[in-house]
């Protein structure tokens, strides 16, 4: 089983960025982490961050037929992006959206997401731990739908 994780834009300064909404733990502790976690599982992890939408986009297009599922944090692109969100419709890989933070206790903007209906399902507001929650949650529906 492979799974791709997606990271998007400004994810790549976890650590300093808002430490009060996304933790204090840096991206790379974040990807140790999920890397960690996915062993434990015989999973294979490939982990990808851009801060561009086209990069994200096209990271969703190379992932058919190279991956089982994807786990995304669009962070941003999440309240904007409508092509991240055609992408993964095109795709159709099953797909968990997480975040850092509990998007619904944030900004109204931040209360909706063009990307929860085309995914499995969302994990919001556990940090790190939204990461390892939609990476088993994704691995438990690929071993239990194995056509998908």
């Amino acid at each position: 089983m492979k799974i791709l994780v997606i990271h998007g834009p400004n994810l790549n300064l976890l650590g300093t960025r808002e430490p009060e909404q996304y933790g204090s733990l840096t991206l790379e502790q974040i990807n140790n982490t999920i890397l960690s976690r996915a062993q434990k599982e015989n999973v294979e992890v490939k982990i990808f961050q851009a801060n561009a939408e086209g990069e994200i986009i096209s990271e969703i297009h190379r992932a058919l037929g190279n991956v089982d599922g994807i786990v995304i944090n669009p962070a941003a692109y999440t309240h904007t992006s409508v092509a991240v969100r055609d992408a993964l419709l095109a795709v159709a890989l099953p797909a968990v959206e997480v975040h850092l933070s509990n998007i619904y206790k944030r900004e109204e903007f931040r209360k909706y997401s063009l990307i929860s209906d085309v995914v499995l399902g969302v994990i919001s507001g556990f940090r790190e731990q939204s990461y390892i929650l939609g990476l088993e949650a994704l691995i438990h529906f690929l071993k239990n739908n194995p056509q998908t």
